[in-house]
């Protein structure tokens, strides 16, 4: 025995109690009367049971199925010893309605709760510890998305684009404060967008990859899984119960299209799987998109023949310049007319004009030497625009067996790469790159998958990198002087343009995958598909104001709610039970119950059965027959089909534990993960240790686990030691293959962390926590026959107090702030199959002491005992049925069942959006801080008009007047017209993204001016463009430029570091072949 054992064995009381004589054969049922009182400390005689007997068989449940009443010496009902730390609060809180009227049960809680991870999420009407937010479209059930998941967001002026795995959809901002367009809309809503702002949504498409908006032509641009560029057009008309339709399109690749960028040249980049990349000229899309719908499958084709293969141009004698591996980003820098893209681990950089390649380097900035052999999925990238394969001869096919033998040599080469990765070895797949972002002041920032920040200049130079956070970085979002950082952890921070920390809160309770810039608000999407918008001033005033207005209003928008949750655990020993025992156990007990949780231990057992579900384990397998079996005879027994819904269930080995939901509950609740934990040897094998499932009701997390501990008397701190390994370590994730857990931690509705980087395990993020199972925790300091004496007289007041677990949790070292029912019921362990009643305890050579192995306690949101259900202490739970089927004879336990009541307070989110636009419209405060978001500082720029003739340059000068105030710029063009009448009106037409023409040169388009300072811009006439071949070598006449003048509009656009609005100063500049000019002074300053 282990001296910690040891201890705790001496802490407990040995005076053992008077005993009785008595036939340990009977199955005792009546009161007995008239037996001596003793051990007066702990008696519970005259002393009443909280609640009168109920109608469903709970605490008092008739004999027929089992459940046994307890008495004293008296004949009175037994009550509760005042030495036990007991919460009295409930039975002041009737359960239900009528004659279902239930009192809550008095509990027994454990110490140590309220601290560290055992303590309960904090929770608020709007949550303390981040900026307050508009919830745009509030985090939808996962079950509800099947086919709809948002996959990424982009914005316009008075718009928001979503793409989704079918279509797209697009709120306006004028109705993002509007109520859920499922309160009384005209058009059926489907489930997951009850809350969310008015929408509307196109027809059907493939899957939505990645999504552009293209200023100059008023398009939105999405990429699709089936290798198609479709176009929306903003301005178009919405109606509620009219889908809208795409404009044009064309077939990009034959794969998914990875991503997409519109150079500064108005070309459309896209990229692809293995390491394709293409280029689609803007002179072919400007005629394509101008055609009629009836010329536009013509112009598709032409437009596919017409593209640019950048791969296979740097593809020469079979060896390509750049890598193999998927574009994962890219990048227009068009400050310096370059385009990034990014694979995983390195980069490549290209001329946006002539599409050169200039640079191949690493992660680490190092220049690469490629000398990548195209593998068979390339050339068939390559080819994609070919009409067919020819056959393959012998030749090709004999390489195509080496082939194969070399992919299959490589595989297991990185299934030991993998294998090693734990010991360290393969760093740079911590290092990958996510995501590419080309901030205000001309710096390339990369985020990469081990949180660390990479910036680069215009050359692709490696310059600093830091880290604020350890989780991947997936988005940024750059705005003046602002950075936003979205990590995989749900984590959104803000950073100056140095990298410095300013501001960081939890955003979403799952990963951040995409944030744009739109009226006035950063939105955010995370993985779940929920959007959520946060002012680009927070934190700020603003938030303060917002922050106490709202939860002013709190009782305006919550809701309460209540479900009723049975839970069942039962080791069966690895028997079978019978459609009886089923029915006694659980199927007596759910009338009135909402959601089942049953959970099994020793379901299959053996060395070698074991073995082999650790080995699957490892590679992402769980289950087994026998599991099926026990999952489909309980759905039975509860009438799964008609009745109840079963949800999803986790093995793990022999531990197994179940779902089941009412089916008119089943829309508020999802969102189901799985978790394991493996406790027993070497905390590998699954004899030992606990499974768990997480879900989501009314918007409240709720997780359960079943446990099995460690056996034996004497294994205390063992038992203690797996509860703890279990609570801190159990990590769930979406797959229910029990693969380890890939996803970040998912954090509650309005948790609270005071600092986002403090670690805090899954389960102490739920709202409410389940834990059941055989705890083996057994009797201390009596024998055998002494324990056998005190069950067979009923009196369990003295039994407890030699509750191994209560011991522990009264000493805070187990099971830490969580609350079990008073034990009114016969010890559950351990017993002579096949024997019934009382009567079938151990009679073997061992007589191992009779215990309540089986448990089953709670924690919710309480941090004081009597406290109401609100949004500050959303979960209040209650045990209104606490007991053991003594009937049931398969197995040396008895099945325990544990029925609660919880109340649930929730927020309304439409009403709350609605609240929240209220106050935004009402507030003096808010709209003078909105106003002061609206000053862009004072900017002069040197001339209006500028004519260059013959490749000739002009130094535009752009000065920052303000004195203190840093202002940011960015050139663009919106428009080009050829003049052939002087007298004419121009025609401006806008290229692609308000991209330039080919023939001028501006540099640089976008920077920073500090105070007093002065930019020169560099506006050069190039050499007239010459005539270029398509991908096919048609040259494309019909769209080369002419010898024409040529007037465009150059519009400077200014804001300041953290500018709502901007100001804009056009310049006029004239490209001359002949002798006109602009009878203007190109010196004259202009303010803005």
């Amino acid at each position: 025995m282990e001296d910690l054992d040891a201890a705790a064995l001496e802490g407990l009381s040995h005076s053992p109690p008077r005993r009785k004589t008595h036939s340990y054969s009977q199955q005792l049922r009546d009161p007995i009367v008239g037996h001596p009182r003793r051990h007066q400390n702990h008696s519970l005689d005259e002393i009443l049971i909280f609640g009168e007997k109920s109608n469903d068989g709970s605490l008092n449940a008739s004999d027929d199925h089992g459940v046994h009443r307890y008495y004293g010496s008296d004949g009175s009902e037994i009550g509760i010893s005042s030495d036990y730390n007991v919460d009295c609060s409930h039975s002041i809180r009737e359960c239900g309605d009528g004659e279902n009227r239930q009192q809550p049960l008095p509990e027994f809680v454990g110490s140590g709760g309220g601290v560290g991870v055992f303590r309960a999420p904090i929770r608020a009407p709007v949550h303390p510890s981040r900026p307050p937010c508009l919830e745009l479209r509030p985090h939808p059930l996962r079950e509800t998305q099947g086919g709809k998941m948002l996959k990424t967001i982009v914005t316009t002026e008075s718009q928001l684009w979503a793409g989704q795995e079918s279509g797209v959809r697009v709120w306006r901002y004028i109705d993002a404060y509007e109520a859920g367009t499922g309160k009384g809309a005209s058009r059926k809503t489907r489930r997951g967008d009850e809350d969310t702002s008015p929408f509307y949504e196109s027809a059907s498409t493939p899957p939505v990859t990645c999504m552009l908006v293209d200023h100059g032509t008023n398009l939105v641009w999405s990429g699709h899984k089936d290798g198609k560029i479709r176009s929306w057009k903003m301005d178009q008309q919405f109606a509620d119960e009219t889908a809208f339709k795409e404009g044009f399109s064309f077939q990009a690749h034959r794969g998914p299209v990875l991503c997409m960028a519109i150079s500064c040249y108005g070309d459309i980049w896209t990229g692809a799987e293995g390491g394709v990349i293409r280029v689609w000229q803007w002179e072919s899309i400007e005629k394509s998109v101008s055609l009629s719908p009836e010329e536009r499958r013509m112009a598709a084709l032409l437009l596919e023949r017409t593209v640019i293969d950048l791969k296979t141009l740097v593809t020469v004698n079979g060896v390509c310049s750049i890598s193999s591996s998927d574009v994962k980003c890219l990048l227009s820098d068009s400050i310096r007319a370059k385009v990034w893209a990014v694979c995983s681990l390195s980069f490549s950089l290209w001329n946006a004009k002539t599409r050169e390649l200039l640079k191949v380097f690493s992660i680490e900035g190092q220049i690469e030497n490629r000398v990548d052999m195209p593998s068979s999925h390339d050339h068939a990238a390559e080819d994609e625009m070919n009409v067919k394969f020819v056959s393959k001869s012998k030749k090709e096919k004999s390489q195509g067996f080496l082939q194969r033998s070399r992919n299959a040599i490589m595989g297991a080469a990185d299934a030991v790469r993998r294998a090693a990765k734990g010991a360290g070895a393969l760093v740079e797949e911590i290092k990958k790159t996510e995501t590419i972002m080309l901030a205000s002041d001309g710096i390339i920032w990369t985020g990469c998958s081990n949180g660390v920040i990479v910036q680069w200049d215009g050359n692709g130079n490696r310059m600093y990198d830091f880290s604020h956070h350890p989780c991947a970085i997936l988005c940024f979002c750059n705005h003046g002087s602002r950075v936003w950082v979205g990590y995989a952890s749900g984590v959104i921070q803000v950073l100056d343009l140095e990298g410095n920390l300013t501001a960081s809160w939890v955003a979403h309770n799952e990963p951040v995958i995409k944030m744009v810039i739109g009226n006035c608000y950063v939105f955010s999407l995370a993985t779940h598909g929920g959007i959520r918008g946060w002012f680009i001033s927070s934190p700020s005033p603003i938030d303060n104001i917002l922050t106490t207005e709202l939860s002013e209003r709190a009782n305006m928008y919550t809701r309460q709610e209540n479900v009723t949750i049975l839970v069942g655990t039962w080791n069966v020993g690895q028997g079978r039970a019978s459609h009886n025992a089923l029915m006694s156990w659980l199927g007596s007990a759910v009338s009135g119950v909402d959601i089942v949780v049953v959970g099994l231990e020793e379901v299959e057992m053996g060395a070698g059965f074991l073995a082999m579900s650790a080995a699957k384990e490892t590679v992402g397998l769980e289950g087994s027959s026998v599991g099926q079996w026990w999952q489909d005879h309980i759905g039975k027994a509860l009438g799964e089909g008609s009745t109840f819904e079963r949800l999803g269930s986790r093995q793990l080995a022999a531990l197994f534990i179940a779902i089941w939901v009412r089916k008119n509950l089943r829309p508020f609740v999802g969102d189901l993960d799985v978790a394991a934990v493996a406790c027993g040897l070497g905390r590998a094998i699954g004899n030992k240790g606990g499974v768990g499932l997480r879900l989501r009701v009314f918007d409240r997390l709720m997780c359960f686990t079943n446990c099995h501990f460690a056996a034996h008397l004497e294994a205390v701190n063992r038992r203690n030691a797996d509860f703890d390994h279990i609570f801190r370590t159990m990590t769930f994730s979406r797959s229910t293959t029990g693969a380890p857990a890939t996803n970040p931690t998912v954090r509650g509705n309005n948790a609270t962390i005071a600092n986002p980087d403090e670690w805090r395990p899954d389960l102490s993020e739920a709202d409410l926590v389940v834990f059941s199972g055989d705890f083996n925790y057994r009797l201390f300091g009596i024998t055998y026959d002494e324990a056998r004496d005190l069950v067979s007289q009923r009196s369990f007041d003295w039994l407890r107090e030699k509750d191994q677990l209560k011991a522990e949790m009264k000493a805070g070292k187990v099971f830490q702030g969580m609350r079990e029912a008073i034990i009114t019921f016969p010890p559950t362990y351990k017993f002579d199959k096949g024997k019934p009643g009382l009567g079938g305890y151990d009679s073997g050579e061992k007589k191992r002491i009779p215990a309540w192995c089986d448990r089953v306690l709670y924690r919710d949101s309480r941090t004081a005992p009597t406290k109401e259900v609100s949004l500050d202490c959303p979960v209040i739970a209650a045990i209104i049925q606490y007991d053991a089927c003594m009937d049931v004879t398969e197995s040396d336990h008895k099945p325990v069942r544990c029925k609660l009541t919880v109340d649930i307070a929730r927020a309304d989110k439409s009403v709350r959006r609605q609240e929240f636009g209220r106050i935004l419209d009402s507030s003096d405060a808010i709209r003078s801080s909105l106003e002061a978001l609206s000053f862009v500082p004072e900017v002069s720029v040197s001339s209006n008009k500028i004519t260059l003739k013959k490749q000739e340059s002009f130094n535009l000068k752009i000065s920052n007047m303000s004195g203190s105030e840093v202002v940011f710029f960015q050139i663009v063009c919106d428009g080009v017209s050829t003049i052939k009448d002087e007298q004419a009106e121009p025609n401006y037409r806008s290229r692609g993204s308000l991209g330039f023409p080919r023939w001028i040169e501006v540099m640089p388009t976008a920077g920073m001016i500090k105070a007093d300072q002065v930019v020169d811009v560099c506006i050069r006439q190039e050499e007239v463009h010459k005539l270029e071949e398509s991908g096919d070598g048609v040259p494309p006449s019909w769209w080369s430029e002419d010898t024409h003048d040529k007037e465009l509009i150059l519009s400077v656009v200014v804001r300041g570091a953290c500018s709502s609005r901007t100001k804009m100063h056009q310049v006029h500049i004239r490209q001359c072949f002949s002798d006109n000019a602009f009878p203007v002074d190109q010196t004259s300053k202009l303010h803005i």
